[in-house]
């Protein structure tokens, strides 16, 4: 719907600042725990990016080398393989440049997204990417967007095509919170620098992941994987790089091009692997790095047994989970609050939360969020977080302490339709079409300030009138409507008359009656 901005008074705007500059503030009381936990995701997601980035450049090589051997057939493929290398690089190092604008947005000139220092600020990101004059979102969406269709072109495969679709989407989720933004502001609007900075390396860990998987769909039409044989190396397939502390690591241990007829012997630190399919799982109990080290043992045709060496570098974290009001950083009492959470990695339906502490309740919307509200004004809420993962165990995210308070009084307006017939709202102050004023019931009572929209039931109210001789001529209305009498009063006023619309007594959703505080200033044009 289309609102038609009007003109405020100077001590409105001096109210609307004082506002927007306390929500700033409370916006930027972001976790440390939360900071920290995207740090570790973005190192374990730049060394996971470095791993897959050196596998390519092998096969890069090994496409050069067949080039030269065999031109004629290879050519084809080289060609696509080169085509994928340079579409690759071009978005890869697109995303690099802008986490170094952000990096410097945040921490100044000498700023390095390796080292952020601001990791909290709430302005870098978006200044970067949603700027209306240099915003680079919308050219991040365009490569994206174009590089996923050129990497679709390169293969007919069905699974590698949807691996593609998934691995570079760019759909916004399904969300109330998300409904009316786009996939840039999504992901970037008021985003820590940090975590749009661990975006970005994760897009440019999925470009590498989904250039390898095209790479070795074009190897299969020169027959690479024969020659890989003699090449052989063991590869470590883990489920996930980031474990959770308390969770499980897993991986998959195979054998580029093995021979099915048999099965190698795989040892982890010297000690036989008893499990035919090469699976490896144990329980991570304490955070910080880890490296799986091991080695196969391998017959060839000829009886010769041959050892291959394999390591995996893996991340164990403390568990974490995000925990946010959807309309701000604070909760109000006997309102239904809508509030996001989410734990990276953890599905929406595998997300549960509870009261730990304070008065109130809180229960799922059924579109992925939760709703939350608080009965008691003044404490603390705190919010209990538990995930299930996907063996079924049901592990603590932590808990989330969000302060409690009253909705803030609302303003009294009186609701119109324009000539092209937009509901607006005359919030005084400015003239008002007499022919506007005689077609409206009454006035609202509404908290609208662009960050809050939340209606009010009005109870009473009075409007006052002055008679050539500066006589007040006060007249009560029960209800929202104006009464007879003061429409009577409406028809005899002229060009430059006024009246004041005060003690306006609403109820908001929380069932706290109040006497609004504002009087609204009624111009006749």
């Amino acid at each position: 719907m289309k609102v038609k901005k009007q003109k405020v008074s100077p001590r409105q705007k001096m109210i609307n600042l004082m506002y927007v500059l306390l929500m700033a503030m409370l916006a930027l009381n972001v976790s440390s725990d939360v900071l920290n936990g995207f740090t570790l995701v973005d190192e374990s997601l730049s060394k996971s990016s470095e791993n897959t980035g050196r596998q390519n450049d092998a096969l890069y090589d090994a496409f050069e080398m067949h080039m030269q051997q065999n031109p004629e057939k290879v050519r084809e493929w080289y060609e696509h393989a080169c085509d994928v290398r340079e579409m690759s690089d071009t978005i890869y190092n697109l995303a690099e440049r802008l986490k170094v604008r952000i990096a410097k947005k945040a921490d100044g000139e000498e700023g390095d997204f390796k080292n952020l220092k601001n990791r909290e600020d709430l302005e870098a990101a978006t200044q970067v990417m949603l700027n209306p004059v240099d915003g680079e979102g919308n050219l991040l969406y365009n490569a994206i967007t174009e590089y996923r269709a050129n990497m679709l072109e390169m293969t007919k495969d069905s699974i590698l095509r949807e691996i593609i679709k998934t691995s570079l989407s760019t759909d916004v989720p399904q969300r109330d919170i998300s409904l009316l933004k786009n996939w840039q502001e999504y992901h970037f609007e008021n985003m820590p620098a940090i975590a749009a900075i661990t975006l970005l390396t994760k897009i440019q860990n999925d470009v590498h992941y989904v250039e390898g998987e095209v790479l070795h769909s074009l190897a299969k039409n020169i027959d690479m994987g024969d020659v890989r044989v003699n090449q052989i190396q063991a590869l470590v397939i883990p489920t996930s790089k980031n474990v959770v502390r308390g969770g499980d690591f897993s991986a998959q241990i195979i054998l580029a091009a093995v021979d099915s007829t048999q099965r190698p012997q795989i040892f982890i630190n010297d000690e036989l692997l008893e499990n035919e399919n090469g699976e490896y799982v144990t329980r991570c109990n304490k955070t910080g790095d880890y490296t799986l080290n091991g080695y196969m043992l391998v017959n060839d045709g000829g009886g010769i047994q041959t050892r291959y060496d394999f390591t995996q570098n893996y991340t164990v974290v403390d568990p974490t989970a995000t925990v946010s009001a959807s309309l701000m950083n604070v909760l109000y009492a006997g309102f239904t609050n809508p509030v996001s959470i989410s734990v990276p990695g953890v599905a929406a339906n595998r997300i549960s939360a509870t009261i730990a502490k304070g008065s109130g309740t809180i229960k799922s919307d059924g579109k992925g969020g939760f709703i939350v509200v608080p009965t008691k004004v003044g404490e603390d809420l705190l919010i209990g977080v538990t995930a299930r993962n996907e063996e079924g165990r049901s592990q603590s995210m932590g808990e989330y302490t969000f302060r409690v308070r009253q909705l803030p009084d609302p303003m009294p307006f009186i609701e119109y339709k324009d000539k092209d017939g937009n509901i607006q709202r005359y919030r005084g102050g400015a003239p008002f079409s007499k022919q506007s004023l005689m077609s409206t019931d009454g006035i609202v009572a509404a908290i609208d300030d662009g960050l809050l929209n939340i209606g009010f039931k009005v109870l009473s109210f009075e409007t006052v009138f002055y008679d050539n001789m500066g006589n007040a001529i006060p007249l009560k209305s029960q209800g929202t409507q104006f009464s007879q009498q003061q429409k009577d009063m409406f028809r005899n006023l002229g060009r430059g008359k006024r009246f004041y619309i005060s003690h306006v007594r609403a109820i908001g959703p929380d069932n706290i009656e109040r006497l609004l505080p504002t009087t609204l200033e009624v111009i006749i044009n």
